[in-house]
């Protein structure tokens, strides 16, 4: 009988060729928003804006469907444009916009939850903040009672961390200068 192989990732020629050079047409893309539902858009966007530091760049309601999305990104409060539709086509240009989506009514049921893909099944798994010293944005954390996965000394990649939102949701903390070190 033969062993199986040992799983393992792409080797970096077979990442490499299994890559294609992008096609002209889409040199002007980029990667804009994320979107994660919300339970509590008050809680949320506490967390989102107060704990984490980002800006709430844009709200929309949709009564008839009965939800709101909220854009949030690390902005300048003082940039965004004052004219309605001037701030529409400005929020849909940022790079890195996180969209939190409240279906109305969840907030009250005590049975809403939303999977964090962390767990089996297992699929989307975190997103990512850099920060100038992880070391002091967890201690920060830690004061402000943020609930925690992982601190930057715990396990084997020192340095880096993982938060929960409100939602459950993993946030990795990091410093890009010294993610050479980790990785």
């Amino acid at each position: 009988m033969s062993e199986k192989p040992e799983p393992s990732g792409l080797t970096d020629e077979e990442a490499l060729s299994a890559c294609t050079d992008p096609h002209p047409s889409t040199k002007d893309f980029l990667l804009q928003q994320m979107m994660l539902r919300i339970k509590d858009p008050k809680k949320s966007l506490d967390f989102y804006t107060r704990v984490l530091g980002m800006t709430l760049l844009q709200k929309f309601d949709f009564p008839t469907m009965k939800f709101s999305l909220y854009f949030l990104s690390y902005e300048d409060k003082n940039e965004i444009p004052k004219d309605g539709k001037e701030r529409i086509a400005w929020t849909f240009s940022r790079k890195g916009v996180l969209e939190l989506t409240h279906n109305w009514g969840t907030e009250s049921d005590e049975k809403q939850a939303y999977h964090n893909g962390n767990s089996d099944p297992r699929g989307f798994g975190h997103i990512g903040i850099a920060v100038p010293d992880v070391t002091a944005a967890c201690k920060r954390f830690e004061e402000l009672g943020v609930k925690f996965v992982k601190k930057p000394e715990d396990g084997k990649m020192k340095g880096l961390a993982f938060i929960q939102d409100p939602d459950g949701y993993w946030i990795e903390i990091l410093n890009p200068n010294h993610m050479a070190a980790i990785v």
